[in-house]
């Protein structure tokens, strides 16, 4: 019975990504630069990059619609690889139906956060049209009590599906669906708010994980020796070090690229996909900087060109490169717990999405904040009255208050003159 229980531990499920017997081992022996297959996993690791690389630009290309399309494809993605972590082939055949469960919370929680975040944008884009605004306002003003009675649903459908000898298993789906709504889902769906205040400050920190984590690999392929991390074993101070250094250098110079294009740097206010054109402010206008005396007489430039933005990147860039990659570390905690080498293996050479996003989704959360708490103004403008505006009274009261407020004025200027 001992020697059967010992085989069925190490026979391996099919399509498992389970970790292999060496990973235990020293890590100084698994190390990229002692790697004897490096190159060749540094050719598809590479191949798969650019390829993504591209897919990212062409799609940033096409706007603020498409990038929030890519950004809920990944989600899905995401959903589907954390979902299937806890999944049993002979419990899944006893309860017909019960996956789908998973799908319908996901469903639902993407109704609420997206709601929330673009409705007000939604109403701008159909102002124009009478029908379709009531349609809208309506809509909007159910939408809470709708999430929540499909969310009830849910609940109501859990609850009747539930099956003698099988509550421990049920009630584990429950539990892992809802922390993958609030750990993932919740903390992603920040890069959609970024991406409606400006591509800018979407792009930019997305951006900047990605050149870290190239970087990473890049000095830890030919430097790494000393080790940083147990959780990821490959993992050196080499590479940590390198790669903070060149993300906070190209935070700087990147933000001053990015921020000089309109396309980037302007807010979207409704859901179109034409071009956009607005006053840049001061934060991407261009301030001259004299450069001291003491320079070579050869040296080209006798002055620079800063954008103020840039100073705000490389707060961004020290978050990147110092804090993000500690959800690669989680990450990886997490599937060494559930022994497992990747999430999935949809991206030759990188594993699962989720596996890509692990630092995108702390760095997402930390750019909202930071784009809220120190760019944003705090105080109350026109636009965000007319917001309020827009949003909370009815077509006949917006009436009745313009023509209010035009007697107001009237009575002010008649008294003035």
């Amino acid at each position: 019975m001992i020697k059967e229980n010992s085989v069925g531990r190490m026979r391996r499920r099919k399509g498992s990504n389970e970790v292999p017997a060496d990973a235990g081992q020293a890590n100084g022996k698994q190390f990229l630069v002692n790697d004897q297959n490096k190159y060749k996993s540094m050719l598809i690791r590479a191949y798969s990059s650019m390829w993504m690389i591209g897919g990212f630009i062409f799609v940033v290309y096409m706007g603020h619609l498409y990038i929030w399309a890519m950004v809920v494809i990944i989600q899905i993605f995401m959903a589907k690889e954390l979902f299937g972590l806890l999944r049993k082939a002979n419990e899944d055949k006893q309860l017909p139906g019960f996956k789908h469960l998973n799908w319908h919370f996901f469903f639902t929680a993407t109704l609420f956060v997206y709601g929330r975040i673009l409705s007000q944008r939604l109403v701008n884009t159909v102002t124009t049209d009478k029908l379709l605004y009531k349609i809208v306002a309506n809509l909007i003003k159910y939408h809470m009590v709708t999430c929540y009675f499909l969310y009830i649903a849910g609940f109501v459908w859990f609850i009747l599906s539930l099956k003698k000898k099988m509550y421990k298993y049920q009630f584990g789906q429950y539990a892992w669906t809802h922390m993958i709504l609030i750990v993932v889902f919740t903390q992603s769906s920040f890069t959609v708010a970024n991406i409606f205040e400006g591509i800018f400050w979407f792009l930019l920190p997305a951006s900047l994980i990605v050149i870290n984590d190239i970087a990473a690999y890049i000095f830890g392929f030919f430097f790494g020796k000393t080790p940083l991390i147990k959780l990821s074993p490959k993992k050196t101070w080499e590479g940590f070090i390198g790669a903070s250094v060149t993300t906070i250098i190209s935070a700087f110079l990147l933000a001053n690229f990015l921020g000089r294009f309109q396309w980037l740097t302007c807010p979207r206010k409704d859901l179109s996909t034409g071009w956009l054109q607005c006053d840049p402010g001061p934060l991407f206008t261009p301030e001259t900087f004299a450069l001291p005396g003491w320079l070579p007489e050869w040296f080209p430039w006798t002055e620079i060109h800063v954008l103020p933005v840039q100073w705000h990147a490389l707060a961004l860039g020290l978050f990147a490169s110092i804090i993000a990659p500690f959800g690669g570390f989680f990450a990886s905690g997490f599937k060494r717990a559930f022994k497992i080498k990747d999430f999935g293996d949809s991206i030759p050479g990188h594993g699962g999405m989720t596996d890509r996003m692990d630092c995108q989704m702390v760095m997402a959360v930390f750019a909202y904040i930071y784009h809220q708490s120190f760019i944003v103004a705090q105080s109350v403008s026109v636009g965000m009255i007319f917001d309020q505006i827009v949003m909370n009274l009815s077509y006949k009261e917006q009436r009745a208050l313009y023509a209010k407020l035009g007697q107001i004025i009237g009575d002010k200027q008649y008294g003035e003159s």
